[in-house]
């Protein structure tokens, strides 16, 4: 009896000295992300430059700051990426003056020359396309600033003016706040958004 009263002090003691040590936290670390003032040197796949500029809790085209910035998150997996890359550069092409596309190549490690080779070459997609590991960090800021909590899924995209997220049209839920575009959208659209967008 008393060598199972020894053995069960010595359990209920193993316990307590396992739980003691150090407390895991539940809540998931924070990303990293861009603050104001902060930039953002990016190179396109095929070897042109912009900086990213973060401002009035969002981001700017440095030296082109009027310019409205069409963020399509995408990987070069994606089919309805693809169907929509044409689409994509014809529409930067018509309104080079007062858009910017700016596609952020996500979910993948691939090389520049394997994004032209599998995804620009092959869709048209000669828009801005960035590979960079700075990505990441951008996606991750976007997120947060539309407090967007659910799990990112491509095509993703977002629109900004000097800086600020604008509010466009919601195909699912019809949210009037809503700050994004998710899965397959009709350019027409994106346009018919942008041109409120461009009067305001």
């Amino acid at each position: 009896m008393r060598f199972y009263k020894a053995l069960l002090i010595l359990v209920v003691t193993l316990f307590f000295v396992a739980c003691g040590g150090e407390k895991q936290s539940s809540t998931p670390l924070a990303k990293e992300v861009y603050k104001d003032g902060d930039k953002i040197e990016l190179k396109s796949v095929t070897g042109s430059k912009v900086t990213l500029l973060r401002k009035n809790g969002g981001f700017v085209i440095e030296g082109e700051e009027g310019k409205i910035i069409l963020v399509d998150i995408f990987g070069t997996f994606c089919t309805t990426c693809q169907d929509e890359a044409p689409a994509l550069m014809d529409y930067q092409l018509q309104n080079a003056n007062d858009i910017f596309v700016l596609g952020l190549n996500y979910f993948e490690e691939v090389s520049d020359e394997y994004v032209v080779e599998n995804f620009s070459s092959r869709y048209n997609a000669y828009y801005f396309i960035s590979n960079a590991k700075e990505n990441t960090k951008i996606i991750n800021t976007i997120l947060e600033d539309i407090a967007y909590k659910q799990t990112l899924q491509v095509p993703f995209k977002v629109v900004i003016k000097n800086g600020k997220y604008q509010t466009v049209t919601d195909i699912y839920s019809s949210n009037p706040n809503n700050k994004f575009y998710i899965g397959k959208v009709d350019l027409k659209i994106i346009e018919d958004d942008i041109d409120k967008i461009k009067l305001q």
